[in-house]
């Protein structure tokens, strides 16, 4: 099973990779607290995704990135270990924050944000913050418990989703689960990693991955994502 991202056009996957349809199931403030059921997509064998968000065949691409001169061109960090993170500790827990993958489902904001949580330092504000990592499709959050050593990563098959995102009402990113490879336009090969979100709009500044300009406001690109250098 692999992904190959292909110069200013769609991604090419093969091996058979199972692909799905899925929500977000959101609160009163359109935060998401789960994942409702997903339906299976019929695909073949190897199949192609739209990358520029303007197929008329989503999620497949039908080749409208040639007709509009897409530029997919790649920006993101190949090795994970070259990214920049931040880790927030308390007595029992680490927080690792790899803020650049962020896709913007908004899992962490829920109970007054992670961060919060992890300050307060309790068992529940620790069970809540696990339950906000773990639910991070990006791959972004990452909670190690200090006694144990053990992580929140889940241990998921091989397959991708296409997110809807409920709270925005709008095509979210391309979650990828599994540890499924990542090649470049290059030939490079992303950091395999469990959990990671992919662009489907055409618009993020960290190509190949999602960092939410599918909806984020102007304000919040030009305040953030200009600071990061993503806009």
């Amino acid at each position: 099973m692999k992904i190959k991202v292909t110069k200013n056009g769609p991604y090419i996957v093969s091996g058979n990779v199972p692909l799905y349809k899925i929500k977000f199931v959101v609160d009163e403030k359109g935060n998401p607290i789960k994942y409702g059921e997903k339906g299976k997509i019929k695909t073949d064998e190897s199949y192609t995704l739209c990358r520029c968000g303007h197929s008329n065949s989503k999620p497949f691409c039908d080749g409208t990135h040639a007709k509009i001169d897409f530029d997919g061109e790649e920006s993101a960090t190949i090795d994970i270990k070259d990214v920049y993170y931040e880790d927030i500790e308390n007595e029992n827990l680490k927080l690792v924050d790899h803020y650049i993958y962020c896709d913007h489902s908004r899992f962490c904001l829920r109970h007054g944000g992670i961060r919060k949580l992890i300050e307060e330092d309790t068992n529940e504000s620790n069970e809540k913050a696990k339950d906000e990592a773990t639910n991070c499709p990006s791959g972004r959050l990452l909670i190690y418990d200090k006694k144990s050593g053990k992580s929140t990563e889940a241990n998921f098959e091989k397959e991708i989703n296409m997110i809807y995102d409920s709270g925005q009402d709008i095509n979210g990113a391309i979650w990828v689960k599994g540890r499924i490879p990542l090649e470049s336009a290059n030939g490079e090969e992303y950091s395999i990693r469990n959990r990671m979100t992919l662009c489907q709009c055409g618009k993020s500044g960290n190509k190949p991955f999602c960092n939410g300009r599918h909806w984020i406001s102007e304000k919040f690109q030009e305040k953030f994502l200009k600071k990061w250098g993503l806009y």
